[in-house]
């Protein structure tokens, strides 16, 4: 996947956004101005394919057990945050099955009113 890809993919789901509001580097996607991927533009020029997605605590366990290229959430909250390295032993499947699970996180945590605010968009 490159960064095209990924970008498109996040930008393309219903009510997200794209944002830099840490610095001219890090591409953050939110739903409804919550983060639910963050992406390091920096260490994508320099080939290292990563982001950090929010990801259900049990699953993450899991999925750091089975993936070398899932690990905690650099520089985020490691129960509910992944760093995931693409392109290696993540494949493109899972790395979107892992942003819409990100995002659905999200969406669900978000109140009535703005749910339904998305729903309506």
């Amino acid at each position: 996947m490159d960064i095209e890809q990924l970008r498109d993919y996040c930008i393309n789901k219903k009510g997200v956004t794209e944002h830099f509001p840490f610095d001219e580097v890090t591409l953050v996607f939110k739903v409804m101005n919550k983060m639910f991927a963050l992406v390091g533009l920096d260490s994508w020029e320099k080939g290292d394919t990563k982001m950090n997605l929010k990801c259900d605590p049990e699953w993450s366990l899991e999925l750091r057990g089975e993936y070398d290229s899932v690990n905690p959430g650099w520089h985020m909250n490691k129960k509910h945050w992944n760093t995931v390295h693409l392109n290696n032993d993540v494949s493109d499947q899972l790395a979107f099955e892992l942003i819409d699970h990100s995002y659905d996180l999200v969406v669900k945590s978000l109140t009535k009113k703005l749910r339904e605010e998305l729903h309506n968009s």
